[in-house]
């Protein structure tokens, strides 16, 4: 877990940037663990103990990348795995309506106008659709 820690947190690593990991109490979450988190400026947030329903939210997104984008490619690959869940990423939290935050889409794509004909985009070839106003 010390080495993936390391790799996540190297300069093209997944936590590039990142401010928070909030993760479990399992015994391979070891204080070595979170130390070399800190020395990324990563602040490792531990789940209280018996909270299961805080995990389901990260379980809640794990099921939807693998049902809508990544059960459906076959991967040939560390990078087109990378560009698929980057894409994804773009998709979920830019272009994607979210039923628990009242049908919102929490950071709007620019594109995303109140005025203007509606006109369907697309992702990955199609996968992944959305649609949006195009400016007038």
């Amino acid at each position: 877990m010390k080495q993936i820690a390391r790799n996540v947190t190297g300069w093209d690593g997944e936590l590039e940037g990142a401010r928070f990991l909030i993760h479990d109490r399992d015994s391979k979450y070891t204080k070595a663990f979170d130390a070399i988190l800190k020395t990324a400026d990563v602040e490792p947030v531990v789940l209280p103990p018996k909270s299961p329903n805080l995990n389901a939210y990260a379980e809640r997104f794990v099921r939807s990348i693998k049902s809508e984008c990544l059960e459906r490619m076959i991967v040939f690959g560390e990078s087109m795995l990378r560009h698929l869940v980057k894409e994804y990423l773009a998709h979920y939290h830019a272009e994607r309506n979210h039923q628990g935050l009242g049908n919102n889409i929490p950071f709007p794509d620019i594109r995303t106008k109140p005025i203007g004909s509606i006109t369907r985009s697309e992702r990955l070839g199609g996968l992944l659709n959305f649609c949006h106003r195009q400016a007038a």
